[in-house]
């Protein structure tokens, strides 16, 4: 189980996080809910060590082993998957050359075979560079170098963020696939449809703090939370 107990992070003296407490269990999505700014971002980056910004309160707990003070890589070494908003891909690498880099044979780990499966247009452009790959086929190939390492919980930024309904409905069943195989999953959306579509338990972030946890049917029945913390009337 992921544990994040009472985590507060700065970036310099700013607090952008304010005691934040969630647990992910594997085989469970959580969505992070709440308005841009609300420190989501802020929660994936410093559970996965990034340095900005600073955990300064708190722990981060990988079946109850403290992830606090370790470099990203000793976080990705333990089986943290992460993939970022904006994908992050290299634009001279092509597709092939993506997978091929983390394909180490890990307990876990996806093979570049079984990636292409998952999204056969990626073997279709294996070939193509990072630069050459629309919105939607990049965003493929970000959660596809994430299953590479072998992850049993991986961490997704704005996963559906710019891409078309029907990009956005494949990622989706990427995501109840992963569940199935007993991953636990931590996403952050935007997109409040998609997110109650894929999630067991939802969080509303406000100003760094949780407030509101639940399910997405109970999310959906307390119209007064979706208007006050997320702007939907």
């Amino acid at each position: 189980m992921l544990e994040i107990q009472n985590v507060c992070s700065a970036y310099g003296e700013a607090r952008v996080l304010d005691h934040v407490s969630m647990q992910v269990r594997e085989g469970e999505i959580v969505a992070l809910l709440g308005r841009n700014g609300m420190g989501k971002t802020s929660l994936v980056r410093t559970v996965m060590g990034l340095g900005s910004p600073r955990l300064t309160e708190g722990r981060i707990l990988l079946d109850g082993q403290d992830l606090a003070g370790l470099r990203s890589n000793q976080i990705a070494a333990r089986r943290i998957g992460y993939v970022p908003q904006g994908r992050r891909l290299f634009a001279s690498l092509t597709v092939l050359e993506h997978l091929e880099m983390l394909d180490r044979g890990s307990t876990g780990a996806w093979t570049v075979k079984r990636v292409f499966e998952a999204f056969p247009r990626l073997g279709e452009r294996k070939q193509h560079r990072g630069s050459q790959l629309s919105g939607g086929e990049r965003q493929m190939l970000a959660i596809g170098r994430a299953l590479m390492t072998g992850p049993r919980f991986i961490l997704m930024d704005e996963p559906t963020e710019g891409l078309a309904p029907v990009m956005v409905e494949i990622v989706e069943k990427i995501l109840e696939a992963l569940r199935k195989e007993g991953l636990g999953v931590l996403l952050v959306e935007q997109n409040l449809y998609s997110a109650l579509a894929v999630a067991d338990r939802v969080c509303i972030f406000e100003t760094g703090r949780v407030v509101w946890e639940g399910t997405p049917a109970q999310l959906q029945a307390q119209q007064d939370l979706l208007e006050r913390y997320l702007g939907i009337h």
